[in-house]
């Protein structure tokens, strides 16, 4: 039974990682299709939407092509001060709906985070000591200047950093003197592999076959 559970073990951990992988890139498929590709059939002319026999015409991966084509062609729209000044006043007009604004403001920052370039020391990749013991923990610099923030919460000297959770999607924001940190040379994708994977992987590098 030892022997059985280690091949059961080897054939779960080929499997798992792989499924879920596809699982997710079929469903970000899935959902261009849908929300694209019948956003496309809707604008084309009856004569082209339907084939001879009158069935709808189905195009496999047209919504996948649209949706990259939309993204990037806002990308390049926002590049124009013009199309950037619309963009802020209908974001402002969102962030005005009390709900709303709370679920926008957690995706942009969410999706800013991800693809910010490091220019500056924000993002930076953190030890945290534990006061009196060896302890470290790793976190992410998120906020440095936390002149603004009401009183109590953020004081001089002392920055906002980010402890992800392994194994989850959480964390905490701790507000700590920059003194009590230290700087690691690592990237922070890098850094957030090693966190949330309890330290098995951390360059990104397949785990040793057995």
């Amino acid at each position: 039974m030892k022997t059985l559970g280690k091949i059961f073990g080897s054939g779960l951990l080929a499997v798992v990682p792989i499924a879920a992988t596809l699982y997710l890139l079929a469903w970000i498929f899935n959902t261009a299709e849908t929300i694209f590709g019948d956003t496309l059939l809707a604008l084309l002319p009856e004569s082209l939407r339907r084939s001879e026999t009158g069935e709808v015409l189905q195009i496999p991966g047209a919504g996948v092509v649209v949706g990259l084509v939309v993204i990037l062609a806002v990308g390049l729209l926002m590049r124009a001060w013009v199309f950037r000044a619309v963009f802020h006043r209908l974001e402002d007009a969102v962030l005005a709906v009390p709900m709303v604004k709370s679920i926008y403001s957690a995706f942009r920052d969410f999706f800013a985070l991800a693809t910010k370039e490091d220019t500056t020391n924000e993002l930076k990749v953190v030890a945290f000591t534990l006061p009196g013991s060896s302890v470290r923990l790793i976190g992410f610099v998120m906020r440095r200047d936390v002149t603004g923030l009401p009183d109590g919460i953020g004081g001089e000297g002392e920055v906002a950093v980010y402890f992800p959770m392994s194994y989850q999607i959480g964390g905490y924001t701790l507000l700590v003197p920059t003194t009590q940190l230290t700087p690691i040379d690592m990237s922070r994708e890098a850094a957030m592999r090693f966190v949330l994977t309890a330290g098995v992987n951390s360059d990104g590098s397949p785990r040793a076959r057995h």
